[in-house]
């Protein structure tokens, strides 16, 4: 007997609703040629919901997790054709990952209209131009294709916000699309996509799961067709619970290409769904923190200092990091005030008494404006780098700043470093949370209600020292004075 993939999802959390309009985007998608499969035809049907009280949707929210290939993307077709011509909503938002996801997805519902005389009439105006892609229709409801970033969707409302590839959503994005569904009486949103590569990376998608899988949302229909860890990848039974496509459009055979040739992680992910594991150790424990405290614990000279500004310039920290006598690292919070109008002058207080190692911020954050104003107090980039003097300014890019958030939670798991148990530094541990850095991630300063500034500034100092003691020869080694 043939082995199919499974039409319904392992997981999964419905809103009750007393009827569904998910039929009529079923039946106007076949009258365009989108025959779908049963599993997709019950998704509809679920996030179609419709309350008996008014009318509305009973899901606000939908999540639409399955691997790849499995046929996300006719679902969204049929909920965006059936949005612009038998719900009218006015304003559709599509958004992608990537410009060109976000391109096909436009091309793919287009040819759904183009199938058939009766939707083709309907389209009043396509434009393709990059940034205004956008289908509108004679009934006056609009289509618009976006590309995922801080900025875009600023300046629209909509009725319907689908987020495709929500593998790769961000707080950014978020806080630009949300808000245009606030002023809409029925609105929906869509987040479909496959599991997060990391935990990091995918940390606002891991929040949506967590009320999904509770079912404590009343307004988030939740369907995830996924695996948990620890399953045999070599059954091709447990492949076709996790695949609704699986003896169809995604063949036995071509599993077994991705079984044997993908890594064990990656074929978990891509093809069964296995979502990465959160352990409480994969960015700073506060429990681990405490553990290094050492209220006797010293530098020696010299030390590298660091500063950083808050978003909204309200508090300001300058860090220290040096070596101990035992060789392990030293931390220690050396002002953390309101403002920002004492940095200068306390930095060059520092410089002269200890003459550190380097002096450091990051040239992308808030306290970027202090480079100027460092250079012209004298203190500079080294003319060559691998001569650097006593004093000097460093300044990260963005991979070696990205480099250092992970160079400090591996210190802080390791143990290599201690600290005296200061509370802003605490504080800024127990709440702080992550950004996407190009492929890595870094410290997330507007993720949370926390100042970080403490953290960032010692993610900071602790990469000058690293970079820079080793280059310099001096020899005024001695313990400093100060509790640093």
């Amino acid at each position: 007997m043939k082995l199919l993939g499974s039409q319904r999802p392992r997981v999964s959390s419905i809103p009750p609703y007393s009827t569904s309009a998910g039929q009529e985007a079923v039946d106007l998608a076949a009258s365009a040629g989108l025959i779908l499969d049963d599993w997709q035809q019950w998704v509809l049907m679920q996030s179609l919901g419709e309350r008996d009280s008014d009318g509305n949707w009973s899901a606000f929210e939908i999540g639409l997790i399955v691997p790849r290939q499995n046929g996300k993307g006719s679902v969204l077709e049929a909920r965006e054709l059936f949005g612009l011509v038998l719900a009218k909503e006015p304003v559709i938002v599509h958004s992608a990952h990537l410009f060109k996801t976000s391109k096909e997805a436009m091309r793919r519902i287009l040819q759904l209209f183009q199938n058939t005389t009766d939707l083709d009439r309907k389209i009043r105006k396509v434009t393709t131009q990059r940034g205004e892609e956008c289908i509108e229709l004679t009934n006056g409801c609009r289509l618009n294709f976006i590309a995922r970033s801080k900025s875009g969707g600023r300046g629209l409302s909509g009725d319907l916000l689908v987020l495709d590839e929500a593998f790769a959503l961000t707080d950014d994005h978020m806080e630009a699309l949300m808000p245009i569904m606030s002023a809409r009486q029925n609105a929906q949103i869509w987040y479909t996509t496959s599991p997060p590569l990391d935990a990091i990376t995918g940390e606002v998608l891991f929040g949506i799961k967590d009320r999904g899988e509770t079912g404590t949302d009343p307004a988030l229909a939740w369907m995830d067709w996924g695996h948990d860890p620890g399953v045999d990848q070599a059954d091709p039974a447990i492949w076709a619970a996790a695949n609704p496509a699986y003896g169809n459009r995604i063949t036995h055979e071509a599993v077994e290409r991705e079984h044997r040739t993908l890594t064990a992680e990656g074929f978990g992910r891509e093809r069964l769904g296995i979502w990465p594991v959160r352990r409480k150790d994969a960015l700073l424990n506060p429990e681990q923190w405490r553990a290094l405290v050492d209220v006797d614990s010293q530098a020696l000279d010299p030390v590298a200092f660091a500063v950083d500004i808050t978003p909204m310039r309200d508090w300001a920290s300058i860090v220290a990091y040096g070596l101990r006598a035992d060789g392990l690292g030293h931390v220690v919070v050396v002002e953390h005030r309101p403002g920002t109008n004492w940095l200068l002058e306390r930095i060059l207080q520092l410089r002269e008494k200890h003459n550190p190692v380097a002096i450091c911020l990051d040239p992308a954050g808030p306290g970027a404006n202090l480079l100027l104003d460092l250079e012209k107090s004298g203190i500079t980039r080294p003319e060559d780098p691998e001569k650097p003097e006593l004093g000097d300014l460093a300044v990260p890019t963005g991979r070696e700043y990205a480099g250092a958030c992970g160079a400090l939670v591996d210190a802080v798991k390791n143990a290599t470093l201690r600290h005296i148990d200061q509370v802003p530094l605490a504080s800024a541990i127990d709440g702080v949370k992550t950004r996407p850095l190009g492929d890595a991630w870094a410290w997330g300063r507007r993720a949370g209600n926390v100042d970080i500034s403490p953290l960032v500034a010692a993610t900071l100092a602790r990469w000058a020292f690293e970079a820079r003691a080793h280059l310099i020869t001096d020899d005024h080694y001695d313990l400093l004075d100060s509790v640093l």
